[in-house]
């Protein structure tokens, strides 16, 4: 369990950091109208953030093994 979580260290905080960020653009920018799709709700900028962030972080995974 804990070998997978470490083969895994990069997207994991690259997940969490995503949602971290997701939040808090809808925590300090949101969306005033409530019409938004992703910052009307916490929990959609959250997801879309932490998917983001997965993404991102990923890029940066070593090919070579």
């Amino acid at each position: 369990m804990i070998q997978k979580f470490l083969s895994h260290k990069l997207l994991i905080i690259g997940i969490g950091l995503g949602a971290l960020s997701g939040y808090f653009y809808y925590h300090f920018v949101g969306c005033t109208s409530g019409t938004c799709a992703i910052t009307s709700r916490p929990i959609n900028s959250t997801a879309y953030g932490a998917l983001m962030g997965g993404l991102i972080s990923d890029m940066f995974k070593s090919k070579n093994k």
